[in-house]
């Protein structure tokens, strides 16, 4: 399976304006129909409060994957697909100051938005790359967790995405994502049908994809767990594993 560049392009634009509307505007880069499926609705009020406006304005995530990651004092995390920042910057909180966030991103305007963002939270402990998540730019066996928000249904190889993930793990590390899965039984055509690449519906996995194609990047325990209908016969869903 090769990269589709043309439709790579077109989610980069997709995302680099909706980050322009924030750093110019001030404005919520979703939409009233997103309400309760995707965007800083699906984080707490708890975690709502540790971030400055700008990061919530820009989330585009499905679910909260720092909620489910079981991050611990000291580890190094990596965000694939960072946007405006709202997951870094809670994974650097609790990891503390003897630990590391990163945060790769292939759109300029959001990582602009993500280091503003980072600054304004007064949080040190975190790096913004600027890269795309089927090629990180981070050595082998340099990060213990791996999480991603709404990212992974974007990419138009999600096997060299899963190769790359269990490549900088450490031995043992792990995932803990969310992302838009599909029921088994819909057809690729039959996702196409309820919702655009971008809009992260075109491009889901199924569960059964999900599962099969983290086992043969070599992970373990792979378990998906769904959340919330997000389209008919499709989820937002957890997926996690241990390398």
């Amino acid at each position: 399976m090769t990269i589709d560049h043309e439709l790579r392009e077109t989610v980069r634009k997709r995302y680099a304006s909706d980050a322009l509307t924030v750093l110019d505007n001030d404005a919520s880069c979703c939409g009233p129909e997103d309400e309760g499926k995707y965007g800083s609705g699906l984080y707490d009020a708890l975690y709502s409060a540790e971030l400055p406006d700008a990061a919530k304005m820009a989330s585009l995530g499905c679910g909260n994957p720092v909620a489910v990651a079981d991050l611990n004092e000291g580890e190094t995390v990596l965000d694939l697909g960072a946007g405006g920042g709202i997951d870094v910057l809670l994974s650097a909180k609790r990891v503390g100051p003897s630990g590391m966030a990163y945060g790769l991103d292939m759109t300029d305007e959001m990582l602009e938005l993500a280091r503003r963002n980072a600054t304004e939270a007064n949080v040190d402990n975190v790096e913004f790359l600027k890269g795309y998540i089927e090629e990180v730019p981070l050595p082998d066996s340099s990060v213990d967790v791996i999480i991603s928000n709404c990212v992974i249904n974007l990419s138009t190889n999600k096997t060299t995405v899963f190769s790359e993930m269990a490549r900088v793990l450490k031995p043992g590390g792990r995932i803990g994502i969310t992302d838009v899965v599909a029921d088994d039984h819909l057809t690729a055509e039959e996702r196409v049908e309820r919702g655009s690449y971008t809009g992260c519906i075109a491009g889901a996995l199924s569960t059964r994809e999900f599962e099969e194609g983290l086992a043969e990047a070599g992970f373990r325990d792979v378990s998906v767990t769904p959340t919330h209908t997000v389209a008919a016969s499709m989820v937002s869903a957890i997926i996690k594993a241990v390398l």
